[in-house]
């Protein structure tokens, strides 16, 4: 799967990963819905660390279409939550195990 973060680029995922970053994309969503910044801030960073630590970063000039799309570091709680308004249930989505 390619995902996106918003500013920075495209990185190719396994879907081995997913289910994990699923649960990270959990941890996301209580944070938003709490309202607790810090939490919130700690969540995003965790999602967007992993999603570098097990992606492989694809070159800058390819062209290949994101399957999802991540904010960035510096997105607000305003920001994620319309983001996740069009994207439908949590940013990432998880495999059946």
């Amino acid at each position: 799967m390619i995902m996106r973060i918003m500013g920075e680029g495209q990185f190719q995922v396994a879907d081995e990963h997913l289910n994990r970053l699923n649960q990270l994309d959990d941890e996301l969503l209580t944070a938003l819905d709490s309202g607790d910044e810090t939490a919130f801030r700690t969540a995003l960073g965790s999602l967007l660390t992993a999603v570098r630590e097990v992606g492989s970063p694809l070159p800058d000039d390819s062209l290949e279409p994101s399957e999802l799309i991540l904010p960035d570091d510096g997105a607000t709680l305003d920001q994620v939550r319309e983001l996740l308004r069009t994207e439908g249930d949590g940013l990432i989505p998880g495999l059946p195990e």
